[in-house]
């Protein structure tokens, strides 16, 4: 059995780091090395401890991550020690009647590792064979980290139904918002992000991407935008009230509205617009192998600008100041937790 070191969300804004005993993994098990794990919003949301309900504290979080394979439990094929990988963090039932209809991804019974069982921030992760993204060797393992969230973007861009040449809005440009908007943009949308923080417009800028402030008259600009005719696809990415206000009003006859956003509370909707414009909502949820394979391809073939990115990169062993940073807002756009400088550290 070995010694290493983990983070644990132990109560609402506690995060402990301390060390974690593993052995070797059982039949169709993997144990990993992670090497760097983001950040996201969801991971936030626990440290906050609005999901204590489904995170069974002390708990080990995380779930966009890349590392390297360490063991091969009995039973596993294809891969081999030093392989570089990501993982795709879900695990379904096979019975439940979304399984049996073909949505796994959305399981009713669904087990988001990370979430609802163990994650990424440890040195040493454990997870079933079945879950394994091969990455190419050549992609550094810091820019991996971002393929997860990539996949998210992929997944909502797909169940848009976008089509080459049509005028798209997100409503929101943090991580996820700028990833949909560089996926669509991509695919050949025109796209707009629409955004508060001056920061993150400036990065999304330089990206390529046109944005607007969200304080503006966002419904006057994407009507002079698009000669009045509204956005064919919005994604409402911000997660407010007013962003699914916005995201509505932009959207042209027939347009399609993407909700990516997890909204904790009922938000009021005009009705009447879907009504009298023949909109369409769309949910967007997780992400299936194919999404994460695209997003592999994405992400090494320099679609996504994964260095542009990562504003920071913080040692495991100081993951309390980095959630601390992230809920503080300010300059900041995707922060990585480095599993193999605490590594380097010598925890044994």
């Amino acid at each position: 059995m070995t010694t290493t070191l983990a983070v644990r969300y132990t109560a609402a804004r506690t995060l402990t780091t301390g060390p974690a005993d593993t052995a070797p993994p059982g039949p169709g098990l993997v144990e990993l090395a992670p090497a760097y794990v983001g950040i996201c919003g969801t991971d936030l949301h626990i440290f906050h401890g609005d999901m204590d309900a489904r995170v069974k504290a002390p708990a080990v979080i995380g779930h966009e991550m890349s590392g390297t394979v360490v063991r091969l439990g009995p039973g596993v094929e294809g891969f081999a020690p030093g392989d570089p990988v990501t993982v795709m963090p879900l695990r379904w039932d096979d019975t439940c009647p979304a399984c049996l209809r073909g949505h796994r991804h959305v399981c009713q019974n669904l087990d988001f590792i990370g979430i609802d069982s163990p994650g990424a921030m440890q040195q040493r992760w454990t997870v079933p064979a079945a879950t394994l993204i091969p990455l190419p060797r050549a992609l550094p393992l810091d820019h991996a980290a971002l393929v997860e969230p990539t996949a998210v973007a992929v997944h909502d861009v797909g169940r848009a139904g976008m089509r080459d040449g049509e005028r798209v809005v997100v409503v929101g440009g943090g991580p996820v918002g700028v990833l949909i908007a560089l996926v669509a943009q991509a695919a050949g949308a025109e796209v707009r992000v629409v955004e508060p923080s001056a920061h993150r417009r400036r990065l999304a800028d330089r990206l390529g991407l046109g944005t607007w402030d969200a304080v503006a008259d966002v419904p006057g600009l994407v009507a002079d935008w698009t000669d009045g005719a509204g956005a064919d696809v919005a994604f409402e990415v911000s997660g407010a009230e007013a962003g699914v206000q916005t995201a509505v009003d932009v959207l042209g006859v027939r347009g399609r509205l993407c909700l990516v956003a997890i909204h904790p509370r009922p938000r009021p909707v005009n009705l009447h617009r879907f009504f009298w414009r023949e909109l369409t909502l769309i949910g967007a949820r997780l992400y299936d192998r194919g999404d994460f394979e695209t997003a592999v391809r994405l992400v090494a073939d320099g679609t996504i600008p994964a260095a542009q990115l990562i504003s920071k990169v913080v040692p495991l062993a100081e993951a309390p100041s980095a959630f601390e940073t992230l809920e503080a807002g300010g300059d900041v756009m995707k922060v990585l937790l480095d599993c193999t400088d605490s590594a380097s550290e010598g925890v044994a």
